[in-house]
């Protein structure tokens, strides 16, 4: 049976959890900033067709209420949604705004003749790939795991973007950010979300305290004479949104723009805002 594309909400948070709508499905999982009292009774939050528990060796309890797979629509973007061993389901929709955001900033360049080039690190499961080919841009994807980018692939044919300019890479960042500079490519924005820790497609260590600085710089190097924006984000804990600013401002000194950082919020119509992340983005200034 096909399930109506319905979207993301966050319906409650308290004691170490969320509780969260993800289309016909509410599930509980860990959030460990999440230090308050739930809003909501321990009735409505038993109502929970499936849970995810670190304290049960990360395994989810009552899986068989779920379907293997199902889909979602958020910012306008089609998603694949399906419990992983890690309680990740697919999407980060505390990324929502920026999915509107690169639309909005890409949409007056779809019908002119070049497109614009986005680079979009540690993709992902492609929700600011799609984002931004949706507005018409040529978008480069990567990612060290070669089980998200398929998965990516299969939201674009969700989305009828199969057809659509986008390169898949299966590589370890800081090895394609040397080839592309080596190779004079350049890009009119680029959007990054780090891990705090990773390993590349061939087991390369990533830490992002000691590669942040570097990786911004590459990235920096990466951009073309006329950018239009860099979307940087991450949920590394002690990396503030005056952090995140310092970082992406040094990055981008001499280049004429304007950053607005902050914290990436999971949000619901009746639920407290329960931060999720933080980011900085740097958009070109009219000229």
């Amino acid at each position: 049976m096909t399930l109506p594309f319905q979207s993301y909400a966050l319906i409650d948070s308290g004691n170490g959890r969320k509780l969260e709508q993800f289309g016909p499905y509410v599930l509980s999982r860990p959030c460990s900033q999440a230090v308050w009292k739930p809003q909501l009774s321990l009735a409505k939050w038993n109502e929970a067709q499936a849970s995810f528990s670190r304290e049960l060796e990360n395994k989810w309890t009552n899986l068989s209420n779920i379907p293997e797979v199902w889909h979602i629509e958020v910012a306008g973007v089609v998603f694949k949604i399906s419990a992983t061993d890690f309680g990740h389901l697919g999407i980060f929709p505390e990324q929502k705004s920026f999915w509107d955001w690169i639309q909005k900033i890409l949409r007056p360049y779809a019908s002119k003749k070049e497109k614009p080039r986005i680079l979009n690190l540690f993709a992902y499961s492609g929700g600011s790939t799609l984002a931004a080919a949706k507005a018409g841009a040529a978008v480069c994807h990567l990612d060290a795991s070669k089980g998200m980018v398929t998965w990516a692939r299969e939201n674009a044919a969700l989305n009828h973007l199969e057809h659509a300019p986008i390169r898949w890479i299966v590589e370890d960042v800081k090895k394609f950010l040397a080839r592309e500079l080596k190779r004079g490519s350049r890009y009119e924005g680029i959007i990054l979300d780090p891990p705090s820790f990773g390993r590349g497609s061939k087991g390369e260590l990533f830490k992002i305290e000691d590669e942040v600085t570097q990786l911004l710089q590459s990235c920096r190097d990466l951009l073309s004479e006329r950018p239009l924006f860099v979307m940087f984000s991450c949920h590394t804990p002690g990396f503030s949104p005056v952090v995140m600013h310092h970082l992406l401002s040094q990055a981008m000194q001499g280049v004429k723009g304007k950053i607005e950082f902050g914290e990436m919020l999971l949000e619901g119509p009746d639920s407290l805002k329960l931060p999720s992340g933080t980011y900085a983005k740097w958009v070109r200034e009219n000229d």
